[in-house]
């Protein structure tokens, strides 16, 4: 039976989602779909720092007072943060989120650098005291943020619900963020676009992925542009300022919620990004500063 490609199109996590699979019929195309949408809405209203009612919010809340306790999935994600610390050499540090009070992006302005520097003091993943099913940070106003890999994270999940109901054939689409649940139903990739990072609208390249998973980031996705510099969205956690390098990076990884991770650490390294996303064994597709295209064993990637 020749299996037609459904699209589910939907909204979670800010962001413009999709899932497209394979599937005999459009009820049970439906069905399967909904639990994988599911899935990314739990992940949403557990680790959104945006929800009082998430764990994330109430680590956030408990700051300076007693341990919170958390399940096993928590703890797996404060345990992979950890390793893209040490991994990072620091730079990626999901306390580093509290910097955000210093920067809005709706407006051009800049925070003071007293303003910075008392955010600064609240940055810290080695201060972050883990115990066995519990959490704590030690000063009042330090904060966790999963935004690094959550969406990245309910994009593998997503897949995951798929899988293990019998698709084979389709991925997640969370804001530009893919899983890849199989190749189509011939057997050939998925073609994927790559946003182009100064025009709207436009497609930088695109690539043929028939597993695995792919993420972007850049310097567009939130920013504000002042006396002709451009200041987005990703903060250097040493500084507390925007980094500059590169206007964007996207990676192919075996799971996304690497590839996302190894984007923001590419574009908080600056020029070593690319070095160290080729030493992970992964592709990427990257552009400078100045415009010029990096690539690195990317899958058929065709500029347009």
């Amino acid at each position: 039976m020749v299996e037609a490609v459904h699209r589910f199109p939907f909204e979670a996590m800010a962001s413009r989602c999709e899932i497209r699979l394979a599937a005999p019929d459009t009820g049970m195309a439906e069905e399967l779909a909904q639990a994988a949408i599911a899935e990314v809405r739990r992940i949403e209203r557990t680790y959104s720092r945006y929800r009082s009612d998430s764990v994330v919010s109430r680590i956030n809340a408990a700051a300076g007072a007693a341990p919170v306790a958390v399940d096993a999935e928590t703890r797996s994600l404060l345990d992979f943060a950890g390793r893209l610390h040490e991994l990072s050499g620091g730079l990626f540090d999901i306390t580093s989120g509290v910097l955000r009070h210093a920067w809005n992006f709706r407006e051009p302005a800049l925070p003071s650098a007293g303003r910075l520097a008392e955010l600064l003091a609240r940055v810290g993943w080695h201060r972050l005291e883990l115990g066995a099913g519990t959490v704590r940070l030690p000063s009042e106003g330090m904060e966790l943020d999963f935004g690094g890999f959550g969406k990245e994270y309910a994009a593998d999940r997503a897949a995951s619900v798929l899988h293990e109901c019998g698709i084979k054939h389709g991925y997640v689409n969370l804001g530009g963020d893919i899983r890849i649940v199989g190749p189509q139903a011939d057997g050939r990739p998925w073609t994927l676009g790559v946003q182009h990072p100064r025009l709207t609208d436009s497609v930088l390249a695109s690539l043929q992925l028939a597993s695995g998973a792919l993420a972007t980031s850049g310097d567009y996705e939130r920013y504000f542009e002042l006396a002709g510099r451009r200041y987005c969205h990703v903060l250097d956690p040493r500084t507390g300022w925007p980094v500059e390098y590169w206007q964007s990076v996207s990676v192919a990884a075996p799971v996304c919620s690497a590839a996302g991770a190894f984007c923001t650490i590419a574009m908080l390294m600056g020029e070593r990004g690319a070095g160290f996303i080729a030493s992970q064994g992964t592709g990427y597709l990257a552009v400078d500063h100045a415009g010029r295209v990096h690539r690195h064993e990317i899958p058929t990637a065709v500029e347009t």
